[in-house]
């Protein structure tokens, strides 16, 4: 999507997904994002790839994570509460929206084909304080949600800390 096209309509929720079981579906950088996310919000994650990068090796190997190492079958969406399609072959990721809408899981995509899921994911970043700043722009621009994330989290730090010092009296 372009920044000339409307942005998509959506509905801003904040998912409970702690102790739920969560699949992503590919093994590169991009779903290890997703899974990083997920991870954050407590969920119990399972990846289907028939491969994995370096940023998921460790949790693999830890037990953070379960592998499936094999491509993606159909069955592999039953009892998920939320699925992603993170590969970057479009038919996979078609193949895990059909399987979840057939079974009415809640799915997205990453790749051209997002606007087919039921979310999409606005740029996150996650404070000290526990506040969580969301920003999306509704499919048009990820970069632009992305930094706008960013200079919002510096704006509620640089604040936080103006608030700590007014607090202690003490500068930093």
């Amino acid at each position: 999507m372009t920044m000339e096209q409307e942005p998509a309509k959506t509905l801003p929720l904040m998912l409970l997904v702690d102790g739920r079981a969560c699949l992503v579906v590919g093994g590169g950088a991009v779903a290890a994002r997703k899974v990083d996310s997920l991870l954050a919000a407590g969920a119990r994650v399972t990846v289907v790839s028939p491969e994995i990068g370096a940023a998921l090796e460790s949790p693999a190997a830890a037990g953070t994570i379960t592998w499936r190492r094999r491509p993606f079958r159909p069955d592999d969406v039953d009892g998920q509460h939320l699925v992603w399609a993170a590969t970057d072959n479009p038919a996979v990721n078609r193949a895990v929206g059909g399987a979840c809408r057939e079974r009415g899981i809640l799915w997205g995509a990453v790749d051209d084909n997002w606007s087919a899921g039921d979310f999409i994911s606005p740029a996150v970043s996650r404070l000290e304080d526990g506040v969580i700043i969301a920003v999306a722009t509704g499919g048009r621009s990820c970069e632009q949600a992305r930094d706008l994330k960013n200079r919002l989290a510096q704006v509620l730090r640089a604040a936080a800390l103006k608030h700590e010092e007014d607090e202690t009296g003490t500068k930093r």
